[in-house]
């Protein structure tokens, strides 16, 4: 796409955000119905087990693979000319990390352990390479910037995933097995369409370059500390409930992030769609104007939606959960603003990505793990499973204040600082709210929920103006 100046990098952007709009809602929603299925179906024990396999898969995948799908988004963005040589030490270093984790679980599976913690690692194994090949062949279609081949590929696996849900859990009424089971063969058919449509058999005749696999592997490398220590951030809570507190607790806490899944929809659009802006024009002239006002509005669209789901809460969750898992709604406030921050630090992430600099953002989100671990342990013993969602929060909070700070080295960042910060405020406050249940309440929320409106009223005033000086331009084109 051709781009010249502040008005094609907009273009750029929001046409990539309008495609990731039609997969994720298209594949978030149909998810998201899925969930009171899964609540009816399966027990606490049965979801708390399948959501530590999901946690230990985004942990493996990027940790064993040296960040493999990463690091082909981000040089197949640049490298136009390299793709297949790309697509080929991509797909080496997956298989490669397939290998200790098949021999880990054929070693476990040899041992005297329980029967089922046998069928659990045979099953988690598979899992693995599933999974492995899908997230790698939709990061480097993303690479690729062949957006519709990547959103065909989501989208199928979603439906793969209702349809064979549907199968094994109302027709088979096999449990936990069958939401496996459809784990795998939506991973694994879904990989073979991004496969096909993105021509990658095509590319995997060009020649490999070894000095392009190098630095590859070297960016891997360095992004290691960074995806790793995310992984701890947005997964470790699960294993300390786990282990301290149980399955069942564990299901409740998984369920209840089904909930600020729904705003991370809205993450995830925005987060795809800027990662590949921020590669394109991190080198611009007018780059920190570019990602201030991008951060303002994106800001402000996180705050108003968390504020909002704050309100809408309990009818969400009368919806969403069954039986025993409405207890899980007091658990949500916390985790819902744990995303802003960690929308937050992912977009400053994507400036230091641009530049290269995994380090920074590797130094921002070790901090926020170390301190997860420590307060994890100390709130869970404390408070229980509510004390694990109050030390998310507190170490993603952290965590978006030091990448803040490190992002400045490359762009000093246009930001109104006490305004958010008194957002932020609100925020805690009508989260208060929402767990204690007080009379009145819900009033309360409301009052919030427009303050905060007029709080941002301007950053969403910028972009109705822009959007409708394109409208008055193309019609006096016309």
């Amino acid at each position: 796409m051709a781009r010249d100046g502040k008005t094609s990098k907009t273009s750029y952007l929001l046409h990539n955000m309008a495609l990731f709009t039609v997969s994720n809602f298209v594949s978030k929603i149909l998810v998201f119905l899925l969930v009171p299925l899964y609540t009816n179906v399966l027990t606490e024990s049965e979801y708390g087990i399948a959501d530590v396999m999901q946690s230990t898969l985004l942990l493996l995948v990027p940790l064993l693979s040296m960040n493999a799908g990463e690091a082909a988004l981000r040089f197949g963005l640049e490298e136009t000319g390299r793709r297949g040589s790309i697509l080929k030490s991509g797909l080496r270093a997956v298989f490669y990390s397939m290998v200790p984790v098949l021999l880990v679980c054929a070693a476990a599976i040899l041992l005297p352990v329980d029967h089922q913690l046998k069928v659990y690692l045979s099953l988690f194994a598979i899992l693995f390479v599933c999974n492995a090949l899908y997230e790698f062949m939709l990061l480097f279609c993303q690479g690729l910037e062949k957006v519709q081949v990547m959103i065909t590929g989501s989208v199928s696996c979603t439906i793969l995933v209702i349809v064979s849900n549907l199968f094994f859990l109302l027709v088979l009424k096999i449990g936990l097995y069958g939401y496996l089971y459809s784990q795998m063969i939506s991973f694994a058919g879904a990989s073979v369409i991004l496969f096909v449509l993105s021509g990658s058999a095509k590319l995997l005749k060009e020649t490999e370059d070894l000095s392009l696999r190098e630095e590859m592997r070297r960016y891997g490398r360095s992004m290691l500390l960074y995806s790793t220590a995310s992984w701890i951030n947005n997964a470790v809570d699960r294993y300390y409930i786990l282990f301290m507190l149980g399955p069942y607790q564990n299901g409740l806490y998984g369920a209840a992030y089904k909930i600020p899944a729904i705003l991370t929809v809205f993450q995830r659009i925005f987060a795809q769609s800027f990662q590949m802006s921020a590669t394109k024009s991190y080198k611009e002239s007018d780059s920190v104007r570019f990602f201030s006002e991008l951060y303002s509005l994106y800001n402000a669209v996180m705050v108003l939606g968390c504020a909002a789901l704050l309100f809408f809460l309990r009818p969400i969750a009368a919806f969403m959960f069954r039986k025993g898992f409405f207890a899980a709604r007091t658990l949500v406030p916390p985790l819902l603003m744990s995303v802003i921050f960690g929308a937050l630090n992912g977009y400053l992430g994507s400036i230091c990505l641009a530049y290269k600099d995994g380090k920074s953002m590797g130094e921002a989100t070790g901090t926020g793990a170390a301190v997860n671990l420590i307060l994890n342990w100390a709130g869970i013993r404390l408070f229980g499973t509510i004390g694990a969602a109050f030390a998310t929060l507190i170490s993603y909070f952290l965590m978006f204040v030091i990448a803040f700070v490190k992002t400045g080295k490359h762009v000093r960042l246009k930001v109104h600082f006490w305004k958010d910060m008194g957002a932020y405020l609100l925020l805690a406050a009508e989260s208060v709210l929402v767990i204690r249940e007080l009379p009145g309440g819900w009033i309360c929320s409301a009052v919030i929920l427009i303050v905060l409106a007029v709080f941002y009223h301007e950053e969403f005033r910028k972009v109705y103006l822009k959007i409708l000086g394109k409208a008055v331009g193309k019609s006096g084109k016309a």
